[in-house]
């Protein structure tokens, strides 16, 4: 990590809904990579590992990943972005929740996940994030989750694995099966 500040995306605005991304798009590829690169050495310094995977994935990795992406775009850059996939189960995992520094604390995490529960409902949802990344933690908290777990990725530092069950999903997915 070299200390330099990422270039933010440049509109004092409000920003917009989030929007499914398409990562064969060079230029969201692009915003994306560079958000993540910015939100995960925020992350890195909270739990004092820089060894997060993301954090050096190269923009081919990035766009080979097998994850569905939501974004939040302020003019015209992207501040805010979550990605998931469907476990063998059927559980929803987070794999990503990613905001830049410029935007946190402006309700960019929580609109990301709003629109992923309206659009992928699921009875269980499961994500991990750092132990020590208490901002995420508490996040995840509010929103329901559980910790069910943790792991440890490097001498010191663990991650927190959360669970969440939304009856409200199981009750839809009883509806249209009837």
């Amino acid at each position: 990590m070299t200390g330099q500040r990422p270039a933010a995306p440049e509109s004092p605005g409000p920003f917009a809904e989030p929007v499914r991304l398409d990562l064969s798009d060079p230029d969201t590829l692009r915003h994306l990579w560079d958000l993540q690169r910015a939100a995960y050495a925020v992350e890195a310094r909270l739990i004092g590992f820089d060894g997060i995977p993301p954090l050096h994935e190269s923009l081919e990795q990035l766009r080979a990943c097998d994850e569905s992406f939501l974004g939040v775009r302020e003019g015209a850059g992207l501040v805010g972005a979550v990605a998931w996939t469907r476990l063998p189960n059927g559980a929803l995992e987070i794999c990503r929740l990613v905001v830049h520094p410029v935007a946190h604390r402006r309700g960019v995490a929580t609109a990301l996940l709003d629109a992923l529960d309206s659009i992928e409902p699921a009875e269980l949802t499961v994500v991990s994030t750092g132990t020590a990344n208490l901002p995420a933690v508490a996040l995840y908290l509010r929103r329901g989750f559980i910790p069910v777990g943790e792991r440890q990725i490097a001498l010191g530092v663990t991650v927190t694995l959360l669970e969440r069950e939304n009856a409200s999903a199981s009750h839809e997915t009883a509806a249209v099966r009837t």
